[in-house]
């Protein structure tokens, strides 16, 4: 007997444990589905700490839906009775023209966020563990922090099981077959029929929605700690969490030391290497550490102390960078969910919110139309020669 649900959530991840916590506390008969068991080392989910911001230098457009992550993550936080969101202030810091800097100043205007404006003398003195140049400047944004992944992914499963969902691990799902009674689901195992279906299996993604097979581009990332030189000025109230333009060299963002690890950094989308998402993450290496050694020594020297470890994980990349969040395009009972292009932590607690009212309601009042199927291919033929 095929054992049938109101939605499925493929993928348990940061994106599809909070769909699937969303969906059961509303009601609906669910089912989550992972092939690996929870907070792995092959999603972008785990590694004990990630930022979060208000004054958002992506896109203004992104502020609205941050606002709402704020809320469900201290509506997440008073149902576990746990911490999840820790504010320490984010620093983002760079040329004034730079993108991060100048991107940021536009979203606190356009919103009207409380931020401050530091120069390199103001740095010294209340942030001596940063290094600036003297064109530098620094924005404050004051109620950025990080967030804690295993907790909240573990935190969104708990409560999807409290609320009556049924969940699976060490179970790949081999293919979905949307059709106009619902979707059956296949696995190795068995087989599945839900009348909606939401796939948010990240790098993986691909294998499951054909239409991101030349989009979805699974790259290698890798982070650092180190044991800081200056213990002092490396805690939390002393260091906020940061983001450092580098210009052609990229993007950095690190955390103070909050763990017995010391202080983490590492490059956006570090050298942007594509991986086989079926495989292993590739080890660390030595351009790796040099890259990060090099960053640290130049930049925040008061933490440049013994490298203690460095990790490989992975970003999913869309050619916009951008989220995805939309119906398949001509199956309305399948919810594709990410990839998030490195970026999307922060706002896991309001993207379940947006795919439970996809799946149950078929459309949301939050503002999603950037992250649909028509933007992502509208970006794509825009970049097209011709």
């Amino acid at each position: 007997m095929t054992a049938e649900f109101d939605v499925a959530v493929i993928g348990l991840g940061a994106m599809g444990s909070a769909a699937l916590s969303f969906l059961a506390v509303r009601g609906a008969r669910t089912i989550g589905i992972d092939a690996y068991f929870p907070a792995h080392a092959l999603s972008s989910s785990h590694g004990d700490s990630r930022l979060i911001r208000l004054g958002y230098f992506e896109d203004p457009s992104y502020v609205p839906l941050l606002r709402r992550a704020y809320r469900n993550w201290r509506g997440l936080e008073a149902r576990l009775r746990t911490d999840i969101l820790t504010i320490t202030g984010v620093l983002q810091i760079g040329a004034e023209s730079s993108k991060i800097v100048a991107g940021t100043r536009a979203s606190c205007k356009m919103h009207g966020l409380a931020h401050e404006v530091l120069d390199r003398a103001d740095m010294a003195r209340r942030f001596p563990a940063f290094q600036l140049d003297d064109e530098d400047i620094a924005v404050l944004d004051p109620q950025g922090g990080y967030l804690r992944p295993e907790a909240a992914v573990m935190g969104y499963l708990k409560l999807a099981a409290q609320d009556g969902a049924v969940l699976h691990f060490g179970e790949r799902v081999i293919a979905i077959e949307p059709g106009d009674g619902g979707v059956t689901i296949r696995s190795a195992d068995g087989h599945y029929r839900a009348r909606k279906v939401v796939v948010a299996t990240g790098s993986l993604i691909a294998e499951l929605v054909p239409q991101l097979r030349q989009h979805a581009v699974p790259i290698r990332q890798v982070v650092a700690w180190y044991q800081p030189r200056d213990g002092f000025a490396t805690e939390p109230q002393r260091m906020p969490c940061f983001l450092r333009d580098e210009g052609a060299e990229g993007s950095y963002f690190g955390f103070p030391a909050i763990g017995a690890d010391g202080v983490k950094v590492g490059r956006h989308a570090h050298f942007r290497e594509p991986i086989d998402p079926t495989q292993p993450n590739p080890a660390v290496n030595d351009a790796d550490t040099a890259l990060l050694d090099g960053f640290i020594s130049k930049r925040v020297p008061a933490a440049a102390g013994l490298r203690v470890n460095a990790v490989t994980c992975r970003y999913t990349m869309l050619p916009s960078e951008d989220f995805l969040l939309d119906l398949a395009p001509g199956h309305p009972n399948v919810v594709v969910a990410s990839p998030c292009s490195g970026h999307g932590f922060k706002f896991a607690s309001v993207v379940g919110e947006i795919l439970a009212d996809l799946a149950l309601e078929g459309q949301t009042s939050l503002p999603i139309a950037a992250f649909s199927f028509e933007a992502m291919n509208r970006f794509v033929a825009a970049r097209k020669p011709g």
